[in-house]
Order: C-alpha cells, then structure tokens, then sequence
C-alpha cells in the first residue's frame, strides 16, 4: 500500500513499469521512490522488491548507503573495523512534487532527507520508457537526475567499500534488483562473469536471467559517469548498479549539482554479446 496509487509507464499501449512514490516499508529499509514491477515488452517481470535475502531491495531505485553519515539505502550500516551494524541513522528519499507525468515519461523534484527530516541533497529526476524497433522485442528505460548540495554543506557520498568492507561491495547509485528463477549470469563488452563485470569501467554491461514465468530475459545497462564503477551481482542474487563511490568517497560540493544519465535496455529473450553491444550502443 502506498499514499498513492503508483504511477505506471507505457511503451504504446503496453504497461511497462510502474513508480511507486512513497512505499509504506519500515523506515530501516530506506523508503523511496521506485520502479516496480518492470516488465519485458512479453510481460515478464524483471524487477524484484523486499526480496527476503535483501529486504531494503526495492526494484530498480537511486540510493546511497552513505551520505554525510545518514544511511538512504537501508539495511545495516558498515562501520569500520567494525562491519555490518544496525544504527538509528536511516533517511528517506521522498517525493516533492511532479514536474512532467505522461505515458511515457515521468518527472519530479525529490528531497534526500535524514532521519530527523533535515534536507541533504535536493533532486530534479525524469524517468521515460522509450521503444525500440527491430528484430529484438525491447524497450529502454531512461533514468535522469540531477543531485544538488544545499548552499554551504558539502555532501559527502560513501559506500560499504569506502567505509572498510574489502571484498569490492562498494554499492550505491543507481541500482536494478532483478529477479531470477535460475542462476542470472552477467557480461560486459570485453569480459564475462560477474567477478570480472564487478568493479570494471565496461562501457555497457548485461544481465541474462528468468522471470517467474520461466521466460528468459536480457538488461543491458549503459551511463556509467566520471568515475563511476560497475556493482554487479549474479550468483548471490542478480542485480546492476551503477556505484558513484565504489573505491573512494565522491563530494557534492555545496551548492553544486551531481548529474547522472541511465539507460537500461529491457528485452526479452537471451541476447548475445553482438546483439547486447549494438543495442547498448543505440542508447540515447
């Protein structure tokens, strides 16, 4: 149940995704605004939310564990020398108002609060669901956003794998948990398997797994920025992310602006390495 009713995205007359504004989740599990159920264009469910292995997973979502100490991706927060640990620092990403909602696109401003509701980064975000033509059954999903610092306070965005962890789990950004009835396998442009996939700069990366239907399915992620480092999971669970700081903390210094620009190829079927690059490549 949501305060309201999810807002859903079509590629001509067929629902694709739906948004889902303020889910009513506990507040340790990081509320906010995400797509969920995303659906191939045969309708095969791509994206998972509360799974019990991760229940702060909430479909395909923008989040930082980290930002200047308050936790916005939920779960446990990794302390050093210390490891996972439940604190009282949870935060909420919330909804301030749309700007743009059609069909195909959506757009809002969104408030990056902490646990006591003080505002750390303010976000304009624009969400579009994009056909694509040719022998491939596929869509693409864009996902913009624009990150600002308030005037005078830095924000300082961290991850397990800047605060300790040593196993490259640096995670946080924009993160797709998909869901898989088999083992999902991950490839990338030039290597293959999720350890080589994890922490690599691939300029496109693919995620093949098994909807609840038993169909096969395809992503193929594109938008990396400066920076940026893939996060890629396939054997624990399967999921995508694009890690802003998977080696080293990255700063909003204050009163500037953090862009990011996803795209997120939806295609039913196992598609090949050529297949998955010229699709990646057609990503506006």
């Amino acid at each position: 149940m949501t305060s309201e009713e999810p807002a859903r995205l079509l590629v001509d007359d067929t629902e694709v995704a739906r948004y889902v504004l303020d889910p009513e989740v506990d507040a340790r599990h990081g509320p906010r605004p995400h797509l969920h159920p995303v659906r191939t264009l045969a309708g095969t469910v791509v994206t998972d939310a509360q799974p019990a292995d991760h229940v702060w997973h909430l479909g395909a979502s923008l989040a930082v564990q980290d930002v200047n100490g308050a936790n916005l991706w939920g779960g446990r927060t990794y302390v050093r020398d210390v490891g996972y640990t439940w604190r009282d620092d949870h935060g909420r990403i919330a909804h301030a108002g749309w700007t743009d909602r059609a069909a195909d696109r959506l757009a809002h401003r969104l408030e990056w609060r902490d646990r006591a509701g003080a505002v750390l980064l303010t976000e304009r975000r624009r969400i579009a669901a994009v056909p694509l033509g040719g022998a491939v059954p596929a869509w693409r999903l864009e996902f913009d956003y624009t990150l600002t610092a308030p005037p005078g306070q830095d924000v300082r965005l961290g991850s397990p794998g800047t605060n300790g962890r040593p196993d490259r789990a640096g995670y946080g950004g924009f993160f797709w948990r998909a869901v898989s009835a088999d083992p999902a396998s991950a490839f990338g442009a030039t290597v293959t398997g999720e350890e080589a996939v994890n922490g690599s700069a691939e300029p496109w990366v693919a995620l093949c797994g098994t909807g609840p239907d038993g169909r096969a399915y395809t992503l193929v992620f594109t938008g990396l920025g400066d920076g940026d480092l893939w996060f890629v999971r396939a054997g624990m669970y399967p999921g995508v992310g694009v890690a802003f700081a998977f080696e080293r903390p990255v700063t909003i210094a204050a009163g500037t602006e953090r862009r990011g620009r996803h795209s997120v190829v939806v295609a039913d079927g196992v598609l090949d390495p050529a297949t998955a690059a010229a699709l990646a490549g057609g990503a506006g």
